[in-house]
């Protein structure tokens, strides 16, 4: 069994969690779902199917619901991917691959297609520093130590993890990934409007590097 931990924030997902853990726990050795005050069964089926539910108090959203399950994790690889059945979980072993090869800090599971215009705008900004196709993804692995040390100041991860990551030295790379079809509706997002200050107040920080992200060999 690898060693891995992949964290999965949700929100009233009960319809689809089920099949992603699953999957998922085929991969790693520890699965923690991070519970965002779901309405619905979503708490009482993910712990049916063995998985580690960690509850928020109040709704803390995404970036709230990732930064809980960093702390959370108990392995040096850390994965996070959605609960809408979207990312296909057999996917991990080739995000983890660079990690487990001394080759990465953060590996971004590369979207073929970026549907928002905003997205793709952020992530335009986001190629000023670091040059990469898909800042926003949501399917990713990096190492529990650099995890430990992002911010993730903003309404989304879109573009502020890789810049933050980047920040700290962080040696990030991009793998292709497999998108699946889901129900989940693509609303226009607003808060994009939002991160993009968020972005932009980040690109002016100076670069600087972490001296535990500079001993490669660790």
């Amino acid at each position: 069994m690898n060693s891995y931990t992949v964290i999965i924030p949700a929100h009233n997902e009960e319809r689809s969690i089920g099949e992603v853990i699953k999957q998922t726990q085929k991969f790693a050795d520890e699965v923690i779902v991070v519970d965002d005050c779901s309405t619905d069964n979503t708490k009482e089926l993910c712990e049916r199917l063995g998985a580690k539910v960690v509850t928020n108090e109040h709704r803390k959203g995404y970036i709230g619901a990732i930064k809980t399950g960093f702390e959370r994790a108990n392995h040096e690889i850390i994965v996070t991917l959605d609960a809408d059945g979207e990312h296909d979980p057999g996917d991990i072993p080739r995000l983890v691959e660079p990690i487990l090869r001394r080759k990465a800090d953060l590996v971004l599971g590369k979207r073929e297609n970026i549907s928002r215009i905003s997205e793709r705008f952020i992530n335009s900004l986001t190629n000023f520093k670091v040059k990469v196709v898909d800042s926003g993804t949501g399917f990713r692995a990096l190492k529990r130590e650099l995890a430990s040390k992002l911010n993730l100041k903003g309404k989304c991860t879109c573009g502020i993890l890789v810049l933050e990551a980047n920040h700290h030295g962080a040696r990030i790379v991009e793998v292709p990934i497999t998108l699946h079809h889901t129900l989940k509706k693509r609303n226009i997002a607003w808060s994009h409007f939002w991160q993009i200050f968020y972005v932009l107040r980040q690109l002016l920080k100076p670069h600087t590097r972490i001296e535990s992200l500079k001993n490669r060999g660790a």
